[in-house]
């Protein structure tokens, strides 16, 4: 047994030594060679030692031929050519194929480590995105397309160019395909530096120079149902890690936009972060949105224009430098092709008094910031090629009173973490009656527990609690949704991936269609997507829909370009502030023909801001909402068509 354990014993010290890396290996390597080329020396120096002057040279002369197969023809004898022969065939195998196959190994190792992105970024005033979720690649989409305030960012922090650092926790290929793939990258996705890593982690944070960022990024992250580490307490623990970078490095704090699922973590994250932080109350910026759309049916179109990258409107805010000294009245006569919504006023504690619709004759200072609506952000600028519109004035604006009547009845298919921040949307309309019946797989008791976890009452909105699978078309039967004035399908966030979800609701949706034609009653269909990539899917179908991530992607964004925006789509999405409603035109004293300046007029002299109209009949692309048309172009308002405007309530 001892020379078997003697044998084991060299093996497990080659091995040891091999399993160090590559210098090791070439270590190991060298040591073989000089082995095989003093035993090549040797065995030719024995018959012909009068051949060599010493058995240096002999080894010398085994080491040429070891290494370089040139010299056998050179050879005399037939034992010096036997000797020679073996160690060419030794080099072949030992010096050029090992050496060879250690070398390629390497690089190929390196090579895989650099596309790991594991080398800390060394760049100045970029973005970072800390987290790879379903977001992100809409969110990039909306950092490149942000053209005229991408610019404006970039020049208040001197730097030349967009550089955006995302961290994943395994960046690749894969990464790369979604930003290649995703409308408004496209071939733009090299620039985008990926770096692998967890949010949570310090030595990632470090991997991406997030204390010498621009902004950093820090979207939500899905979670499991049960798992104790929620997105919320990354985001806190991201926050911690910054700050304390900072503190150890003597450095200041970048500012922050972050999304937080439940709103009564805000103390905490402010607690975290003592630098500029803006947050983002994802689950209850979408509840917002979902309530919004039930009470203003089509409101969806709206915020899919608003609150996504591609054509249309955008809402920007400019500073009160460009504007001072003159009224609200005198500033939208010189943009032409933008609509003045409002002013933000700066006040002691830090924080902006919203002033939204604005009086005409409010004049804006300098501190102060404007908000508008125009396609393009040179569009908020002053034009002097433009023709100035004629001057109106807007009277004092007006709570809206909504008309009380019977109780509006919702039925939500499905369940997400999002349900209980919309039951808690719901009740905070106290001038509102719902009765609210949330259907879902999930055991009552599960249920249950996470609605007293969020302190939700479903007393306040009359609610119930019913077990039943939408996807069962007996199930969906006894529910009978014709009788509801609103029926909502939810994404799940409790399976595996975004695509099974979002087809789980798709087909539910479907479903659900084939049950309502055979009803004369049809409700008002509301579903929500979690995959940007469905979006064409269902395109000509009669629901509205709205897609989470693309919604919170435009918002993180552009509060990351603009932090004053946070506070304008606060003031539109929440209750007791202003806010988007339809109104029938016969409610205005309308001439015959009109074009949207008259209609501006008429309808300012009501205390609201005229920004469209909604057409009962879509043109050849499907949409239905015109928002911000010339001002001199004829309207032609058709029966059931409606005016959109932005009033107080």
């Amino acid at each position: 047994m001892l020379p078997f354990r003697l044998i084991d014993r060299v093996k497990f010290i080659v091995e040891r030594q091999l399993v160090k890396g590559a210098g090791f290996q070439l270590l190991v390597v060298g040591l073989f060679i000089a082995l095989i080329s003093l035993i090549g020396g040797l065995l030719v120096i024995m018959p012909a030692a009068d051949e060599f002057e010493d058995a240096g040279s002999a080894i010398w002369w085994a080491f040429l031929r070891l290494t370089d197969p040139g010299y056998l023809g050179d050879d005399v004898g037939t034992w010096q050519r036997i000797v020679s022969t073996l160690l060419t065939i030794s080099g072949y195998v030992v010096f050029m194929g090992t050496l060879v196959a250690i070398l390629t190994r390497w690089l190929i190792a390196k090579m895989a480590e650099l596309e790991r992105g594991l080398t800390p970024v060394t760049l100045k005033n970029h973005l970072v995105v800390l987290g790879w979720t379903a977001q992100t690649p809409p969110l990039v989409a909306e950092l490149f397309g942000s053209t005229g305030r991408m610019r404006r960012f970039l020049e208040k922090h001197d730097t030349q160019k967009l550089r955006l650092v995302v961290l994943a926790e395994e960046a690749g290929a894969g990464q790369l395909h979604e930003l290649r793939n995703e409308p408004g990258v496209g071939d733009r996705s090299r620039e985008v530096i990926l770096r692998s890593g967890s949010p949570i982690q310090p030595e990632a944070l470090q991997r991406v120079a997030c204390l010498d960022a621009a902004a950093v990024i820090v979207p939500s992250h899905g979670h499991g149902a049960g798992s104790f580490v929620t997105p919320d307490v990354e985001t806190v623990k991201a926050l911690l890690s910054i700050a304390a970078q900072a503190r150890d490095f003597g450095s200041s704090l970048p500012f922050v936009v972050a999304e937080i699922q439940d709103m009564r973590k805000l103390p905490v994250i402010q607690r975290a972060y003592p630098g500029s932080v803006e947050v983002v109350a994802g689950d209850a910026t979408i509840s917002r949105l979902m309530v919004q759309n039930v009470l203003h049916p089509h409101l969806s179109e709206v915020y899919n224009e608003l609150l996504t990258a591609g054509e249309g409107n955008e809402i920007f805010v400019r500073g009160g430098e460009t504007a001072e000294g003159l009224t609200v009245s005198e500033l939208a006569a010189q943009r032409p092709q933008a609509i003045v919504l409002g002013l933000l006023h700066p006040t002691d504690s830090q924080r902006w008094r919203i002033d939204m619709p604005a009086p005409a004759n409010a004049v804006i200072h300098r501190e102060d910031r404007v908000v508008l609506l125009a396609r393009e952000y040179e569009h908020t600028g002053n034009d002097s090629k433009a023709e100035p519109l004629a001057m109106f004035e807007r009277a004092e604006p007006s709570a809206v009173v909504a008309a009380q009547g019977r109780a509006h009845r919702v039925l939500v298919l499905g369940w997400n973490r999002r349900v209980p921040s919309l039951a808690a949307e719901f009740a905070s309309y106290p001038g509102r009656q719902f009765h609210l019946d949330l259907v879902s797989v999930i055991p009552l008791a599960e249920r249950e527990r996470e609605l007293r976890r969020h302190g939700v009452e479903l007393a306040g909105v009359n609610g119930r609690l019913l077990e039943a699978d939408y996807m069962i078309e007996d199930d969906l039967r006894k529910l009978d949704p014709a009788t509801y004035d609103t029926v909502m399908l939810l994404s799940s966030d409790r399976i595996g991936s975004d695509e099974e979800a979002d087809a789980r609701a798709m087909v539910g949706y479907l479903q659900l269609e084939d049950i309502l034609s055979e009803s004369v009653r049809r409700p008002q269909v509301i579903l929500e997507l979690s995959d940007p990539d469905n979006r064409q899917l269902l395109y000509g179908h009669q629901s509205e829909m709205l897609i989470s991530p693309m919604i919170l992607s435009h918002v993180l964004a552009q509060v990351a370009l603009r932090r004053e925006l946070r506070v304008v789509l606060d003031e539109l999405f929440t209750v007791n502030g202003a806010e988007f409603q339809f109104r029938d035109p016969n409610d205005y004293p309308l001439p015959a023909s009109t074009n949207f300046q008259v209609l501006e007029k008429i309808v300012a002299a009501r205390g609201e801001v005229a920004l469209g109209l909604y057409r009962a009949r879509p043109d050849d692309r499907g949409r239905h909402i015109m928002m911000n048309p010339p001002r001199r172009q004829y309207l032609d308002i058709q029966e059931h068509d409606r005016l959109l405007v932005m009033c107080r309530t």
